[in-house]
């Protein structure tokens, strides 16, 4: 878990975008993953979605297609192929905060995924229960927000069916809590127990 917010001051969420980078058409659901270098200031190590924060003068979406090509070589030409997905912000409690979009898209035609090497040292493709199966053995280090979308994205049979899904969605901002008993630190949502109660 990141740094924790010791001040009591609670910072401003930064925008950010990442995108869930799908493949297998009809038949199958794949997502890439890249992982982050042990260098990183920022979740070390970690396999994600390509994404970042959104610099100034971009919009989520330009922000998204950058981060795409930046992290995993993937160029899309058109900013309306990325389909909103979900709202993540990042809880108060937590010390470098942001508001993420998450939008999903298909791989493009004759595109090929290719890592930087630098800010990114690794990427697979993945089905979800790949992924989360691999870091339950400990061969892939997930963070919570990759854990909780791949446990969604397992609900969807192939690629096409995602999309087509997220194209009727509404999207609603998710902001987790950080509950706190005594030195363990636990992660819980909206609507889960705990989450209304006051720390």
């Amino acid at each position: 878990m990141e740094q924790l917010n010791t001040s009591g001051a609670v910072s401003e969420p930064r925008p950010a975008a990442s995108v869930i980078l799908v493949r297998g058409g009809g038949e199958s659901l794949e997502v890439l993953l890249v992982q982050r270098t042990s260098e990183a200031r920022f979740m070390a190590g970690a396999w994600v979605f390509p994404g970042g924060a959104v610099d100034p003068g971009e919009d989520e979406r330009a922000a998204a297609m950058r981060e795409l090509q930046e992290e995993a070589g993937v160029t899309l030409g058109d900013p309306g192929a990325l389909v909103a997905f979900s709202r993540w912000i990042t809880p108060p409690q937590v010390k470098r905060r942001f508001d993420t979009y998450f939008f999903v898209t298909a791989l493009p035609a004759g595109e090929e995924p290719a890592i930087d090497g630098s800010e990114c040292v690794a990427l697979g493709w993945f089905t979800p229960r790949e992924a989360l199966d691999a870091h339950g053995r400990g061969d892939l280090l997930l963070v919570f927000p990759t854990i909780k979308h791949l446990e969604q994205l397992g609900l969807f049979s192939s690629a096409d069916a995602l999309v087509e899904h997220a194209r009727g969605r509404v999207v609603q901002p998710v902001e987790p809590r950080v509950i706190l008993t005594g030195e363990t630190a636990r992660i819980v949502l909206p609507g889960e127990p705990d989450y209304d109660v006051e720390t």
